[in-house]
């Protein structure tokens, strides 16, 4: 009796490769946190304030807090960071608030940067909230 091997016979064509696993990140916090500035200087952001989030918060390691002088150049200066980003990491970092362009946040995940007018920081004050207060270490 000849035995029929049509279901057991695997064609090594018809067998899909499995999926790369994505690979880890190359750069790191620092990495990010070096062209978030880089970029915030090229495009002219004003008063760019810079707090280290290490140990105080599992959101981020840094947080980026800086002024632009009109809507207008607040949305630029987002919008570049944003292009940079994707350029040097490949990294698509979440934002809000490019439409009104009075404070745009961008969250890469390592670092969360906050581009304001100059009008709407000084209501917020935000970096008054993360800034260690004197004598602390």
């Amino acid at each position: 009796m000849q035995e029929d091997r049509s279901l057991s016979y695997i064609d090594p064509a018809a067998v899909a490769a499995p999926a790369p696993k994505p690979s880890a990140p190359t750069y790191s916090a620092d990495d990010v946190l070096a062209l978030v500035l880089q970029s915030l200087d090229d495009d002219k952001a004003e008063d760019v304030v810079q707090i280290s989030l290490r140990g105080r918060s599992a959101m981020a390691d840094y947080m980026v807090i800086c002024s632009g002088r009109s809507s207008r150049q607040v949305a630029a200066i987002s919008e570049k960071l944003l292009e940079r980003l994707k350029e040097a990491f490949r990294l698509t970092a979440r934002s809000e608030g490019k439409e009104t362009g009075d404070w745009v946040l961008i969250d890469t995940g390592d670092v969360v940067v906050h581009i304001f007018r100059p009008e709407v920081r000084e209501f917020y004050q935000l970096e008054r909230m993360w800034q260690m207060p004197p004598g602390a270490a």
